[in-house]
């Protein structure tokens, strides 16, 4: 909070954002995630392959996912993608995949008033039903009635 406060004192900003900035690093190192902010450090000479991946996918996500190609765009085994994939991500490529997806999916029922059929169809999914399932997974409510509340919200 400290570090978006000073953009209210542009003045500030040069001699006081390196001292949060570095109080921050310390806490990210020793506080209780300290574990997990080690294993990022770790990974990250992995990371640019990683990160082709999840660009890929994100340019990609209606298309099928191929584990054996995205390991061959990065250079490792499938094993050792899905590892670096999740050390970096906390999910599997599948599980972003289905991220990506659905909140794709989301964004095209909301902006072109799309039924939840049409709008998996869109991002790659073979059938309705496995799309509602997966929505309602994500979301906490099927498709259609969480696009309700959304619009419903939109309107105030």
């Amino acid at each position: 909070m400290r570090l978006l406060r000073l953009l209210e004192s542009p003045s500030d900003v040069a001699p006081l954002a390196p001292l949060i900035l570095r109080e921050i690093y310390y806490r990210l190192l020793t506080g209780q995630q300290s574990a997990f902010v080690r294993q990022i450090a770790l990974t990250e000479s992995r990371q640019p392959q990683v990160l082709k991946v999840i660009d890929c996918i994100r340019h990609n996500y209606a298309r099928p996912l191929h584990i054996d190609a995205l390991a061959r765009l990065a250079s490792m085994s499938p094993a050792s993608l899905h590892r670096q994939f999740k050390a970096l991500t906390a999910m599997s490529p599948l599980q972003y995949q289905k991220q990506i997806r659905l909140q794709k999916a989301q964004q095209i029922m909301l902006s072109e008033s799309k039924d939840a059929a049409s709008a998996g169809y869109a991002v790659g999914y073979g059938s309705p039903s496995q799309f509602s399932r997966e929505y309602q997974r994500m979301f906490g409510t099927p498709p259609h009635q969480h696009m309700h509340r959304m619009r419903l919200l939109e309107r105030g």
